[in-house]
């Protein structure tokens, strides 16, 4: 049972990837779309985008959270006993871009739309960084089973940085791939050919930083690079050939298959990561068996989890099928 709550687990991570990197990745473009007049029109696809569900997709790190304390309490402490940095810096840059990107429909006009559009393109960038680097720390074993870890050096180091790095081109990429497709369907082929170069752009980068972290996590974080190479190796190459079909698919392909390769390509990045990490939970030193709670716990928390899967996944679907069909104002 506590293997079945980590894959539970794994799965919320996963959506939560999908959906909140490319509600990230947005943001990103949004920081690099330029001054006001020049960037007018890129804003306006991501803000058409992202309003009817930006706030929906972060159900899945509130699903993570719950799933993570509930069934893994000693985890759990020791995560934010150790990475408080960095998930402290996450959570204010979550704040922080849902407050810019709310006020910046409100304020309109001048100095109070750049100050709120900053800030919600600024945090788009941060928060999938931080996000980055605790994944980075956590697969290191840099997170001790007592917790009050380092509290520096648990996330600033070389697995870390490049899990910042690769959460923020990888966000990039993802987002860029579905705002080329939404281009498409209203009909703006500046906008699509823009968004399609972006993609391209995007996926070089996280390929290049993807084949760079090999040689890092050989140095830095063995037995995770030896898994990686091993039993997550199938995944990555599944990752690899879908982020590349994605890309040259991107011109003539149907939107809805393009997104779909790149979204298999980034589920199955993470599944990697899980596959490797198997059947540790923090580093080589943690178990999934020994964190787990009380089984009593872990039969309570699958039963909500299906009910939560019966009630919401159905509703999730319908809200991001009529904002695909462009049914939501």
């Amino acid at each position: 049972m506590s293997t079945l709550i980590a894959v539970v687990l794994f799965i919320g991570v996963i959506a939560y990837a999908l959906f909140g990197g490319a509600d990230f990745g947005a943001g990103f473009w949004d920081l690099t779309a330029g001054g006001p007049a020049r960037g007018r029109r890129t804003r306006e696809l991501i803000d058409l985008s992202l309003s009817p569900v930006w706030e929906a997709n972060h159900t899945w790190l509130i699903f993570c959270l719950v799933t993570v304390w509930t069934g893994f309490p000693q985890a759990f402490t020791a995560i934010t006993t150790t990475l408080y940095f960095p998930l402290g810096l996450a959570a204010l840059g979550i704040v922080a871009r849902g407050t810019g990107f709310a006020f910046r429909h409100v304020l309109t006009q001048g100095r109070a739309e750049q100050t709120s559009g900053a800030a919600f393109a600024c945090s788009s960038l941060l928060t999938p960084f931080f996000f980055g680097t605790i994944a980075g720390g956590i697969a290191s074993g840099r997170v001790p089973s007592t917790g009050h870890g380092d509290a520096l050096s648990s996330w600033v180091n070389p697995t870390s940085a490049l899990g910042g790095v690769l959460a923020v081109t990888v966000c990039a990429y993802l987002a860029a791939v579905f705002l080329t497709g939404q281009a498409r369907r209203r009909g703006d082929s500046s906008l699509e050919k823009a968004f399609r170069y972006r993609a391209f752009g995007a996926g070089v980068v996280a390929g290049l930083v993807a084949l760079a972290g090999v040689f890092l996590l050989h140095a830095d974080s063995p037995r995770l690079f030896h898994q990686l190479s091993t039993v997550g190796a199938p995944l990555l190459a599944v990752s690899g050939l879908c982020g590349l079909a994605a890309l040259l698919l991107l011109r003539r392909g149907r939107p809805s298959v393009v997104r779909t390769l790149a979204a298999i390509a980034i589920a199955t990045v993470v599944a990697g990561w899980g596959v490797a990490q198997y059947p540790y939970l923090l580093g080589t030193h943690v178990t999934i068996q020994q964190a787990a709670a009380p089984a009593a716990t872990l039969w309570v928390l699958f039963a909500v989890s299906c009910v939560a899967a019966v009630l919401i996944a159905p509703s999730l679907f319908l809200l991001y099928s009529l904002q695909l069909r462009r049914k939501l104002g």
